[in-house]
């Protein structure tokens, strides 16, 4: 499928930005999908890896990458990741696969933040939905002071995320990404949202049918 061909071109892209003895973030999703077997194929070394979700570390082990606790490292070099939108100005969205709390830690912890997309998820602005990961405690309360059920969707049937959290999505427009998640951020309840700011993204891999682009932001 052409999509697929541009997820691994952008992957593959990525990969060739990973050093011998790097402390690598892995992102979650159908582009990181391409990416693990395509930083497995350079045979580097020293790599120590952090996963942001359980099938990551699972499919990264299996590959052969060392995959560790979060909890021994302080500091990453490169975290590469996927994304469900990315906006003009740098804005993105991220969680479809859920991870997104984790996604974002990683993410600024490292030195180099890297997304990697193909091409259909460039759009002229941020829209809903947005992914949220909520707190099972005081759950009515805290769907009630972001809008009720009518702005917010729990994703029925889905597991929790990583550290068994709520996972669901903010409906309708954004308008503008920063005051949103400003007011996400200040929201009890929330443990965080699915929107990344620009100064988290050191650089935007885009792969579409003219080839791979690098963006750097």
């Amino acid at each position: 499928m052409p999509a697929d061909t541009e997820k691994r071109a952008a992957a593959q892209a990525a990969a060739q930005l990973v050093e011998d003895g790097m402390r690598v973030g892995l992102g979650t999703g159908s582009t990181v999908a391409f990416l693990l077997p395509a930083l497995a194929a350079r045979g580097l070394r020293g790599l120590r890896c952090v996963a942001t979700s359980t099938a990551t570390e699972q499919r990264a082990r299996e590959l052969g990458l060392a995959v560790e606790s979060f909890d021994r490292l302080d500091r990453l070099d490169i975290a590469i990741d996927g994304a469900d939108q990315v906006a003009p100005d740098g804005w993105l969205v991220k969680g479809g696969g859920g991870a997104h709390t984790r996604e974002k830690a990683v993410a600024v912890t490292a030195d180099r933040f890297v997304v990697i997309v193909h091409a259909e998820k460039l759009v002229d602005a941020i829209h809903g939905p947005v992914p949220l990961e909520l707190m099972r405690f005081g759950l009515p309360s805290t769907l009630r002071r972001l809008g009720g059920r009518e702005r917010v969707r729990i994703r029925e049937g889905w597991p929790p995320s990583p550290d068994n959290g709520v996972i669901a999505d903010l409906e309708g427009p954004v308008g503008d990404p920063a005051e949103v998640a400003g007011r996400l951020a200040g929201t009890v309840g929330v443990v965080d949202h699915g929107l990344f700011a620009p100064e988290l993204v050191t650089e935007v891999i885009v792969a579409g049918p003219g080839g791979v682009e690098h963006r750097h932001q």
